[in-house]
């Protein structure tokens, strides 16, 4: 009897410990709703009261319910390379008011050397796919980061190995689309990652290029800007639609302009013109043809730059990761130059952005 009185009050006890609350004195739903409303600069914070916190802070519940309510914030995140070729990772709050790029360290050190990776955000995670180095062919290696546990970890394979090739996100879907490789057995194919099932499928169609120079979603499809062909001069674009799953050759008007990084924002694609200074474009898809919505003052940029757009405001991310971003409703309505405010560069001005992305949690 004296045993199974000792074995029920060590059971009594385990399960006190593991219904410890969130909040002493508080219902967890209510200690949820409020620890939610936490801004995010702060979780990392959260994430070293308890286990139980950290566990709720990097969880699926924590990131629907802050989704669910509006209390989600956008970060950019870019991916850099340095004069000595080595990747590096920096992360920004745009709604900081005190803005500026912070390191995040842990990059997988296999991959640190890697060129030619893609990238891309699908949920609360950011993807680093294939790649290649000096001594190393194309790799089928992905590794992810989870910016909600701030941890890295590897992912499913692709399909094929692949490095220089074109990424995008439809239908909560990743796409890594042509590339190059010498094993690279079908230069004409792309993968799709299901994260729900951690894995890979594989797809075919002649009118896709390995050539690739940038990729974009726009009203729902995935455009592809090509290089110059063997057969032809000129820059061409395809455009893959999910409803017959195949490519197409886009609108030559469209393509012909779409000349630098390009961004979407409220079913408008704007373009970054950096051939002959810097200049926003704009793709009127009514009229078919680009207008010039404004130019930037070329003090401010240090091309090449990247793109990304948060909510109405543009962000152009260039070398050493100086950013200049401005409200594109605002400056519709100003002549001259663009007007905007600027973020000033790291300290090591010749690390070249790769890509930017964006992870709303």
């Amino acid at each position: 009897m004296e045993h199974q009185q000792s074995g029920s009050s060590e059971g009594t006890s385990e399960m006190g410990r593991t219904q410890t609350p969130l909040i002493c004195g508080l219902p967890d739903d209510i200690a949820l709703s409020c620890l939610a409303r936490i801004p995010r600069k702060y979780h990392a914070a959260l994430r070293c009261v308890s286990k139980k916190w950290r566990d709720l802070v990097g969880s699926e519940e924590w990131y629907s319910y802050r989704r669910k309510h509006n209390l989600d914030e956008t970060w950019i995140y870019a991916l850099c390379q340095d004069k000595c070729d080595q990747i590096h990772c920096y992360v920004l709050d745009p709604s900081s008011s005190r803005k500026s790029w912070k390191l995040i360290q842990g990059i997988p050190p296999r991959i640190l050397k890697r060129k030619g990776m893609g990238i891309e955000v699908l949920g609360k995670k950011i993807y680093l796919l294939g790649g290649c180095g000096w001594c190393e062919d194309a790799s089928d290696e992905v590794y992810c980061y989870d910016a909600s546990t701030n941890c890295w970890s590897q992912a499913a394979s692709l399909s094929i190995a692949r490095c220089y090739f074109a990424c995008e996100v439809l239908d909560n879907k990743i796409y890594a689309i042509g590339g190059l490789g010498s094993n690279l057995s079908d230069p004409n194919s792309w993968d799709t990652y299901d994260s729900h099932t951690n894995s890979w499928k594989s797809h075919s169609d002649p009118n896709l290029v390995p050539e690739i120079e940038d990729s974009v979603v726009f009203d729902g499809k995935i455009y592809i800007r090509c290089g110059a062909s063997s057969i032809s001069s000129h820059v061409y674009a395809i455009v893959y639609g999910p409803l017959n799953g195949s490519w197409q050759h886009a609108d030559a008007v469209m393509a012909s302009g779409w000349q630098g990084p390009a961004v979407v924002i409220d079913g408008r694609l704007y373009v970054l013109d950096q051939s002959s200074g810097t200049r926003l474009m704009m793709w009127r898809k009514e009229s078919k043809e680009w207008v010039v919505v404004k130019r930037l003052c070329q003090f401010l940029t240090q091309p090449p730059c990247r793109l990304v757009a948060v909510g109405k405001r543009i962000f152009v991310i260039g070398k050493g990761l100086s950013t200049v971003m401005f409200d594109v409703d605002e400056n519709m309505n100003i002549g001259g130059m663009m007007v905007g405010s600027s973020i000033s560069k790291l300290t090591s001005p010749d690390c070249d952005v790769i890509s930017c992305k964006l992870i709303t949690l």
